[in-house]
């Protein structure tokens, strides 16, 4: 399933910047950016799961925020792009590592 998770994470103190860190270097790991605090997700439930436990561990209750939008297995139909920074659809798109 195609899954949007956003965040915003409050980076006044070492602490945030440190969390705003770890929350996109985990994001990096299960998705793609799409923009600096967006990426989009190819996930099962059961990895969906483990993503979202682990940036639970990362955030900040009092001062961040998460933000989950669920589009589905069809999802990538449901994404309109327009503009600069293209992004590559790893379900679509060959990657040569």
């Amino acid at each position: 399933m195609l899954v949007l998770v956003t965040y915003d994470v409050s980076v006044l103190t070492k602490d945030g910047r440190r969390r705003l860190r770890n929350i996109a270097k985990t994001c990096v790991d299960y998705g793609i950016r799409v923009q600096n605090s967006v990426f989009e997700c190819e996930v099962d439930p059961a990895q969906f799961t483990v993503f979202k436990n682990e940036l639970i561990e990362i955030y900040n209750p009092d001062e961040d925020s998460l933000r989950f939008y669920f589009l589905g297995k069809k999802g990538r139909h449901k994404v309109e792009h327009i503009g600069a920074k293209s992004t590559v659809d790893p379900v679509r798109d060959a990657l040569i590592l």
